[in-house]
């Protein structure tokens, strides 16, 4: 029976992934203060371990399968930073890792997850079925999959982050971060109304990939088609079956940035802050950059969720 996401949860997470997860700093800006128009704390989860926050929920999930269960390996399907923190959790219990990815994620996250010795199949996003071949690898080893972000344990694990950030900077009027699947913002949210019930929560998400935008204002969680955005780590097509319900409780809005918006956003926290943070991890700073949160809020906290870009990628900026 799989455990109910919780504070507690969360808290509990934080000694199983101690071993393998960092500490993440959190920095301000003078600079990108003015330009928000408020007091800024980014959380930068794209200096920690594997490049991405993905480390904390995939850590958490695999330090708690049962040690019976770990000779037969685990299986994760990602278009990168899931990956590669499965492949880090994986190793570090010398077990099998086998990845489903597909054939257009980045280098800067397919090479890492093949240097910790997981075993990557290639798929095509438009043709193929991640879940279907992910499925026929579990029946042939019997590996256990590791969700992306649709387990509580997940969420759980990727909420240490807000935990952190509210243990660091003891007052903010809210806390903004990107959504994907949901797995992020549905931990940090948990965490948060229990630390601060008065805290005000925003979630944001390309123009091009707007499943919980939509779901929101659907009341129910709604299936986008795929189409193509810079921010590769946020292509969910739906919200998760346990992250919405979440999500729905306590979070206010979800908010879209558009492209342009993403791209800018990149260059100046590189220029500002010396920042290297790729289009997915980008997005909640960018709705901030860009004056989409309500004007009546003071401070804010902003997660980083990633750093890993293509080099020739970011040369387009």
């Amino acid at each position: 029976m799989e455990p109910e996401l919780s504070a507690t949860l969360v808290r509990d997470a934080v000694e199983r992934i101690r071993p393998l997860a960092r500490h993440t700093p959190v920095y301000l800006s003078r600079g990108l203060n003015r330009e928000a128009g408020l007091e800024v704390h980014f959380k930068c989860e794209n200096l920690q371990r594997g490049g991405a926050f993905k480390i904390r929920g995939a850590s958490n999930f695999i330090l708690s399968i049962a040690n019976e269960d770990l000779p037969r390996g685990v299986v994760a399907y990602s278009s990168g930073n899931h990956a590669q923190a499965v492949a880090i959790a994986a190793e570090h219990l010398s077990a099998r890792a086998t990845i489903v990815m597909p054939a257009d994620a980045p280098r800067s996250k397919i090479e890492p997850t093949r240097d910790h010795g997981a075993h990557i199949i290639m798929y095509d996003r438009r043709r193929e079925s991640r879940e279907a071949i992910a499925d026929q690898v579990i029946k042939e080893t019997g590996g256990t999959l590791v969700p992306p972000f649709d387990h509580p344990l997940i969420m759980a694990g990727q909420g240490t982050a807000a935990l952190e950030l509210l243990e660091t900077v003891h007052h903010l009027d809210a806390l903004v971060a990107p959504v994907g699947g949901g797995g992020l913002l549905a931990g940090c949210a948990t965490i948060a109304k229990a630390i601060d019930p008065d805290i005000r929560l925003f979630g944001v998400e390309p123009e091009r990939a707007n499943d919980t935008y939509l779901s929101f204002q659907a009341g129910h969680a709604v299936e986008i088609a795929s189409q193509e955005t810079i921010a590769d780590g946020l292509r969910a097509l739906k919200p998760g079956k346990f992250t919405f319900p979440v999500l729905q409780r306590h979070v206010e809005g979800i908010l879209l940035v558009s492209e342009d918006e993403i791209r800018a956003t990149v260059k100046s926290l590189l220029m500002h802050m010396k920042l290297l943070v790729e289009p997915s991890g980008a997005v909640a700073a960018a709705a901030v950059m860009h004056h989409k949160l309500p004007s009546d809020l003071r401070s804010v906290g902003v997660i980083l969720s990633g750093g890993n870009v293509d080099f020739e990628q970011l040369a387009t900026y």
